[in-house]
């Protein structure tokens, strides 16, 4: 592609602004509209809630193996002109689809599809029966859809658990029929094929479904209705929006085609259409069969008859009529002053282009070079436009996290259609200080159970980290705030992958990295919940076999080591206290820092289980939500090992490689005292650290001091110290 210097590409946009203006001035736009998947790119698509890109396939739901409700949807990202402003003609469309219904879990259904017209394109609903339509409140109106539903709800009227219906502004559906009557099962996991043709003339509604990429003769539903009566806005978006209902089915569109138009009704041939073969700017693709026949190419345009060719004479009539219909003859002297004083205009906005070109770039410049000394290595770097456009100029709907130096933000990146976290570090020192550490510590790692940095950007005052998105959040969050209640099994794997990836930065790294915020909202969870440990802004990273420096302590309370609290020196070995207290914290489905409940257990999570050691009441400490669905043996392993890492005496601790044998069964656990031992400090230890760092004593000091007032109690309060 050829490249620009910035002052001529800002005037050819601003040439192209003035051609498309005076264009536009002359034309009105048209009302039809056709697209299909073998001509959809990314940036044509818009996917919002758990909807995302699969193997080519559009996925509405996620892809989980334990139950879950949740919604999604695939929206076409422009307006569809369904009404003429200002009247009641209501345009004619056809759509053609192709989707399939997948379960992870058999015996686990519930949710379904459903092809939607909706007002809004930012809009998601409710999971389970609602499909991602509308909420239980009937917050947005104007939805008319087509819904494929897996499952009876009572509530709606349905009828069975396997049914098509016509939603117009509601979710009863005003016409439904049983797809069982023509044997098709939605949960079967096969191709399903449907059309959906709305003639804007008749107002008459025709949906026909078939497993047959043949369109059948006869529709399993056919309604007259007033389309005008329904629609919100003259404009609407198109699309597809799913749920799960306490479920692991999966929804996917494999095929889509759309068309529009007020002149006719537009169809499709009733073969299922095959896309033309793909280029370098498609990005999804047509799975089913090449031998169907393409749809039809649009009737075209009235026929007008070409004029005679006599420009060189008008007659005398027309020029003095005032019909005059040649070129030539529309050309004045207004004209020509038009197109001068426009193009001297047009060139002061170059010139005035040019000089914003070379500020701007020789300002970039000076902020490369400042960066630039104190990170060597980075991944890629990204604009602040780009970055910006992503997440919808920072949009506060897009916030999915906040840091204690920082917002994260859902992002999609305009380039590639990447779904990423973005992280928009604090704009003061520490702010500042937590970027380069997480650029100069992270960006280096290498390990399948952290975090990948993707990139960053250090402009116009920001400083922006590019992560993966993990689609399932915190683990904070699956323990605590999910409606689902998070099997062991998958604890299990998680705690096993954190122990991983610590064991890496302790032992296994050029140099030895400290992360110091252990702890289960900085572990985040993939698609198949695997752990990912991340934010590294308090990280440190020293030599092996060096002493750290003592610093002011930095972390959440309940999760920091007694000796790192009093010295200030975070080692291995307090990133291995506050491992322990995360798996107490998966085994129990307990904060380490908790309300004291009156005659109940102890407010700190590691003293209430080490008293049910000493009580050798150890399995009280397992989660009850679990029920007992658990290997008993297992969960005293798990809780024993917990302890382990828990001992108020560093040296007693095990190393993280240690805690990975444990836990695979390749290593025996320590012998864990009944009664929890005492912290010992020789004078001489003390001493030394008080001589190391009397300033960051008194730092700490003043910090614990600050933050003692802000220490709440309550379940979902951990409090950072910094």
């Amino acid at each position: 592609m050829t490249s620009f210097p910035g002052g001529l590409y800002f005037c050819f946009v601003l040439a192209s602004v003035f051609a498309s203006f005076g264009f536009f001035s002359g034309n009105v736009l048209t009302a039809a509209t056709e697209f299909d998947f073998g001509t959809l790119t990314l940036s044509s698509m818009k996917l919002l809630g758990d909807a995302h890109l699969s193997n080519g396939s559009v996925r509405l739901t996620r892809d989980l193996g334990v139950p879950y409700s949740g919604a999604g949807r695939v929206l076409y990202s422009k307006p569809v002109s369904f009404r003429r402003p200002g009247s009641q003609s209501t345009a004619s469309f056809s759509t053609f689809f192709s989707f399939s219904v997948t379960n992870l879990n058999p015996s686990s259904i519930g949710g379904g599809l459903s092809f939607v017209i909706s007002p809004d394109d930012e809009y998601v609903g409710d999971a389970g029966g609602f499909l991602g339509l509308m909420d239980a409140k009937g917050a947005q109106t104007g939805v008319v859809a087509v819904e494929f539903d897996t499952m009876m709800d009572v509530e709606f009227k349905d009828i069975n658990g396997n049914h098509v219906g016509l939603d117009l502004n509601s979710m009863v559906s005003t016409r439904v029929s049983d797809l069982g009557a023509i044997d098709v099962d939605l949960k079967s996991g096969d191709l399903v094929n449907s059309w959906v043709d709305y003639s804007g003339s008749t107002r008459n509604i025709k949906i026909y479904v078939s497993y047959s990429n043949l369109k059948p003769k006869e529709p399993v539903i056919s309604a007259t209705f007033d389309l005008g009566d329904y629609i919100q806005n003259d404009f609407m978006f198109v699309g597809f929006s799913g749920s799960t209902q306490g479920s692991t089915e999966i929804h996917s569109i494999e095929w889509w085609s759309f068309s529009s138009s007020f002149d006719q009704t537009p169809s499709y041939s009733s073969a299922l259409p095959s896309p033309p073969p793909p280029s370098p700017t498609a990005n999804l693709m047509n799975p089913t069969a090449n031998t169907a026949n393409p749809p039809p190419p649009p009737p075209p345009p009235p026929a007008v008859a070409p004029a005679a060719d006599n420009s060189n004479a008008t007659s005398h009539e027309e020029r003095s009529s005032g019909k005059c219909h040649n070129q030539l003859c529309k050309t004045g002297p207004g004209a020509v002053v038009g197109v001068v004083t426009a193009g001297a205009f047009l060139l002061g906005f170059c010139a005035l282009g040019l000089i914003w070109a070379y500020k701007k770039k020789f300002k970039n410049q000076k902020s490369h070079d400042v960066l630039g000394s104190d990170v060597i290595k980075t991944p890629k770097e990204f604009s602040y436009k780009e970055l910006s456009t992503a997440t919808k100029g920072f949009d506060s709907n897009r916030i999915i996290g906040h840091g204690a130096f920082g917002t994260v933000y859902k992002g999609i990146l305009p380039s590639t259609g990447d779904v990423v976290a973005v992280k928009r570090c604090t704009h003061n020192g520490q702010g500042k200080t937590e970027f380069l550490s997480e650029l100069s510590i992270i960006g280096t790692l290498r390990h399948r159970n952290l975090v990948r940095l993707q990139g960053w950007c250090h402009e116009k005052g920001e400083s922006l980290l590019v992560y993966d998105l993990m689609s399932n959040g915190s683990l904070d969050k699956a323990l605590f705030e999910s409606r689902m209640t998070l099997p062991w099994p998958h604890r299990r794997k998680i705690l096993l992958g954190v122990a991983s990836a610590l064991s890496y930065l302790h032992q296994e790294c050029e140099n030895q990295v400290i992360h110091r915020d252990i702890k289960t909202s900085n572990i985040m969870l993939d698609e198949g919940f695997n752990a990912r440990l991340g934010d590294f802004g308090l990280a440190r990273q020293i030599e092996h076999d060096k002493s750290p420096d003592a610093t002011v302590a930095a972390g959440t309370m309940g999760y920091l080591a007694p000796e790192y609290l009093l010295t200030g020196r975070a080692t291995d070995k307090t990133d291995v206290f506050s491992f322990g207290a995360v798996v107490l914290e998966v085994a129990s489905g307990r904060r380490p820092i908790e309300k004291e409940i009156t005659a109940g257990p102890s407010s700190n999570l590691v003293e209430w289980v080490w008293s049910l050691h000493r009580e050798g009441r150890l399995m009280m400490a397992a989660d009850p939500k679990l029920g007992n669905e658990f290997d008993e043996g297992d969960m005293r392993k798990v809780v024993l090992i917990g302890l382990a890492c828990s001992n108020p005496d560093p040296t007693a601790r095990p190393t993280m490689r240690a805690v990975v044998q444990m836990l695979v069964g390749e290593a025996e656990i320590p012998l864990v005292p009944k009664t929890k031992p005492t912290l010992s400090f020789s004078t001489s230890d003390l001493l030394l650290t008080l001589q190391d760092s009397v300033s960051d004593l008194n730092g700490m000091m003043i910090a614990l001091s600050t933050s003692s007032s802000e220490i709440s109690f309550s379940g979902a309060d951990a409090i950072d110290l910094v």
